[in-house]
């Protein structure tokens, strides 16, 4: 039985921290990029309408993929397992996003947000997987 060595635990959380900060910089970035689109509302009106928010759904999709695929791509080993553990980081995040803002608009936006963390996060790590097998 092989032991995770410090330095690997270290490299482990320095990945999925990395991987986290990319969604969250992306996500607030391509955000700001909406609202200047017109493609969002600014932040003292009020909610969008339920339509409004496939953009940003849609965007954030790709963010959450790309993130799982930083994680994977900067873990020491197990580059699948660490895209996964992300996306049950993200599972847990996007829950107390949800209930945090449950009465702030429309609601299949959370709930697709909740549903999807983990299964990007598992494509993210199979597309690491596709470009850096052997």
């Amino acid at each position: 039985m092989s032991r995770t060595s410090p330095r690997q635990l270290l490299r482990s959380a320095g990945a999925l921290l990395f991987g986290l900060f990319v969604v969250v910089f992306l996500s607030l970035a391509a955000d700001q990029v909406a609202r200047m689109l017109g493609l969002l509302p600014r932040l003292d009106q009020p909610a969008p309408e339920a339509g409004a928010l496939v953009p940003p759904f849609t965007y954030r999709s790709v963010i959450v993929v790309l993130g799982a695929y930083v994680v994977a791509r900067f873990a020491p080993y197990a580059p699948m397992g660490h895209a996964l553990v992300s996306g049950v980081l993200g599972l847990v995040l996007s829950i107390l996003g949800a209930i945090a803002q449950w009465d702030l608009g429309s609601h299949w936006y959370p709930v697709a947000i909740v549903l999807t963390a983990v299964p990007y996060s598992w494509l993210g790590g199979l597309i690491h997987r596709q470009l850096h097998s052997a």
